[in-house]
């Protein structure tokens, strides 16, 4: 198990203040075993090398996804603090040296002469791997009451104080081709990964950029919500251009600005999700900006691009006037082809299970409807998906539509409003807040309201990102309480999302975590799983929006559809032609052994 990130060692005196200090910017840590069978901790940097027993440490974990923890050494009197360390591997790191921690027996210390003697001798060997009967032995001791009488179960807890319980689940499993994704972009590689709706790409742009150090890694997305998903900033925010629609000697002037040109230069990882929806010229001129401003003529001033999306869903928003050339589309430009080394295409759905609705979704995501597609989305329209009070939602093409019913909607109930203000970290940002976070920063409910969670509350009972439920009431201290799709009922509490500024500032939002849900915009839908959905493809204006629609239900029975004209489904033949060279060059890639020849 080796981790390496920054880390800076603070050694206290009897004041509890720092007497000593030593900072290494590049440190390789391992968690070894002495002879004693003693669990220590092994700290390489260039020519120093350190090592630690674990015996009483304490861990404080709670900034460790943004690559942050610190740990106490009691026997030592000293501070270890980690930084810019790849968050998985550092929740992977603490949760090993966890477990092995609570598998120790804490035997007798050997007598001082013989530590001497050992601590001379190089007698170490690398831990083994975690075992799933380790973790769940783990799991179960961190987990006892503080009633717990005096022994190795509360010897555990006493050793392991932390912001955060150590002992968390450990990450899905990975598919062989997400693994390929993922090890493209650790091995430095400018790579794009696309695939249909609810393929996982969202959830492994998460795990890509847990693996890379969050200091020089900057994740973005085309729109502010996608990017609060990924906990990043928008496109345009960190690229410091404005809308990119000024001059390129212009840009380069606006990006020259001293903090704009410092977050640029300090970066080494660019995270873009939802690529398809940024405007090709665009592209082409933040990549000549980045040139410039790194001072590195190496395409993109050199810096790893890792690309995400679906062209075939909801492509940029931009204006026939404003295109050049026919450029519309990021792959348009020529600015692609000197950028992106390595494709992948993630094709295992994971949201549908389905195979006949699968298959329906493929041949509407390009495009294609035959008379039988036709007839089976028809036959929804008598579907019944509403439940215990839960009425579907309706997805419209328009934004204005799914305000104007939830309003109306709400204006039907009788009783008393109850209004939510959310409470922002800076109140001149609200207007930012709106933009990037899920959530509205004034939300009126009523007993009865349909709302949708906006946020995974607790994966393993459904009440995630999606869930459609129904008020049912307010507690005493005001708070509603909904009945979710799963029958389960819960008072929800304000939670809290946090987003980054262009300039690396942190804001944030404490608010009710549901919006009204009689209605949605198929914009704003994009990326949710929905549990129960109607929808009218009658006024569909993009190509690709019908299919974004359809494809956020989990199947055909929990979906209604009220209007559907197969003329209302395209795809634009820009994407269809690139996505067909796209996959003959993958297929030219796959090395196949072909073994040696039998003549």
């Amino acid at each position: 198990m080796e981790l390496i990130c920054c880390a800076t060692l603070e050694w206290l005196n009897s004041q509890n203040t720092i007497s000593r200090k030593a900072v290494y910017k590049t440190a390789t840590l391992r968690l070894v075993r002495n002879e004693f069978r003693e669990l220590l901790l092994d700290l390489r940097s260039d020519k120093v090398s350190f090592r630690y027993g674990l015996r009483g440490v304490a861990v404080r974990n709670r900034f460790m996804s943004e690559g942050k923890a610190s740990m106490t050494f009691s026997e030592h009197n000293m501070m270890l603090l980690l930084s810019n360390a790849p968050p998985v591997q550092l929740q992977a790191f603490l949760r090993t040296a966890f477990v092995k921690l609570s598998e120790s027996n804490g035997g007798p210390k050997p007598d001082p002469r013989t530590r001497l003697l050992s601590e001379k001798s190089n007698a170490l060997e690398e831990i083994s791997p975690v075992t799933l009967q380790e973790l769940s032995k783990a799991k179960r001791r961190a987990g006892c009451s503080d009633s717990t009488p005096p022994g190795p179960k509360r010897k555990v807890q006493e050793t392991h104080r932390s912001g955060k319980k150590l002992c968390l689940p450990t990450a899905g499993a990975l598919t062989s081709e997400q693994k390929a994704v993922l090890d493209g972009a650790l091995a430095g590689k400018n790579i794009f990964f696309t695939g249909s709706a609810g393929t996982g790409k969202s959830y492994l742009l998460r795990r890509v950029i847990g693996a890379l150090p969050p200091d020089v890694t900057v994740a973005t997305a085309s729109t502010g919500v996608a990017a609060c998903h990924i906990g990043g900033v928008t496109l345009h925010s960190f690229a410091g251009i404005g809308s990119g629609k000024a001059s390129l000697e212009r840009c380069i002037e606006l990006a020259s600005r001293p903090l704009v040109q410092q977050s640029w230069r300090r970066c080494r990882h660019l995270i873009i999700d939802e690529i398809s929806m940024v405007d090709g010229l665009f592209f082409e001129k933040l990549e000549h900006v980045a040139r410039v401003v790194r001072g590195n003529d190496r395409p993109f001033g050199g810096v790893q691009l890792i690309l995400c999306g679906d062209f075939l869903q909801l492509p940029p928003v931009t204006r026939e006037t404003e295109q050049k050339n026919n450029i519309r589309f990021c792959f348009q430009s020529a600015a692609w082809e000197r950028c992106v080394h390595s494709s992948f295409e993630l094709t295992q759905v994971h949201r549908q299970s389905d195979p006949e609705f699968i298959d329906i979704l493929q041949n509407i995501r390009i495009g294609r409807v035959t008379p039988e597609i036709t007839s089976q989305l028809l036959a929804t329209k008598i579907h019944s998906v509403e439940a215990a009070g839960i009425l579907a939602t309706r997805l419209c093409s328009h934004m204005q539509d799914a305000d104007l019913i939830n309003t109306s909607k709400l204006n039907q109930l009788t009783g008393d409003s109850k209004k939510f203000e959310a409470v922002d970290s800076d109140p001149y940002s609200t207007k930012t807040l709106d933009q990037m976070t899920p959530v509205p920063s004034s939300l009126v409910l009523k007993v009865g309201a349909q709302v949708m969670l906006m946020k995974n509350i607790n994966v393993s009972e459904g009440l995630v990102n999606g869930a459609r439920g129904v008020v049912t009431k307010f507690d005493d201290k005001g708070l509603p309480v909904v009945r979710f799709c799963t029958k389960k009922e819960m008072m929800l509490q304000p939670e809290r999302w946090t987003i980054k500024t262009g300039g690396g500032a942190l804001l944030s939002r404490k608010q009710i975590p549901v919006r009204l849900a009689w209605a949605f915009s198929i914009h704003k839908s994009q990326g949710l799983t929905l549990d129960c959905v109607e929808m009218s493809l009658a006024r569909v204006f993009e190509a690709g929006q019908a299919y974004v629609a359809l494809s956020r239900a989990k199947s055909l029975k929990t979906l209604r559809i009220l209007d559907f004209d197969p003329k209302q489904v395209w795809a634009n033949p820009d994407v269809l032609s690139f996505y067909k060279k796209f996959r003959r060059r993958m297929h030219q890639m796959q090395i196949i052994p072909l073994g040696k020849s039998k003549h």
